[in-house]
């Protein structure tokens, strides 16, 4: 597999247009970090740690309003054949503030407010709206 996180993304795209409450994906410490971002900023319920046929993996519980999924839109910013490296100033905004952007930085993976507020920038991993 050549892009983790793009992988773990669209796993959770198809289980929410499937009306799924729980997804499944490999476990990684980048994907762990990115899913507490997700957990932090509301997206999703949250994720634990189990094991399947003796491999680490996440369970993630998605989350629902009203019959219609939190997450409406998520992107790939950054991906293995370009990665995309911003700094503080110009970390991108999604939808005037209502999305996130999820930024890995030299102090972890954060949310762009989060990453503001640190006066850090980094490579754009993903955006969520």
């Amino acid at each position: 597999m050549n892009d983790p996180i793009g992988d773990m993304l669209t796993r959770i795209r198809n289980g929410q247009m499937r009306g799924k409450s729980v997804v499944s994906t490999p476990a990684s410490k980048l994907r762990g970090w990115v899913l507490d971002v997700l957990a932090d900023e509301g997206y999703i319920r949250g994720y634990e740690k189990t094991e399947v046929e003796g491999h680490p993996a996440f369970d993630i519980s998605l989350k629902y309003y009203e019959g219609t999924p939190v997450i409406r839109e998520v992107k790939r910013v950054s991906k293995p054949g370009r990665r995309v490296y911003v700094n503080v100033k110009d970390i991108p905004a999604v939808r005037q503030g209502l999305g996130v952007s999820i930024v890995s930085t030299s102090r972890g993976v954060m949310s762009d407010a989060n990453a503001r507020s640190n006066n850090v920038g980094g490579e754009v991993l993903c955006t969520v709206f």
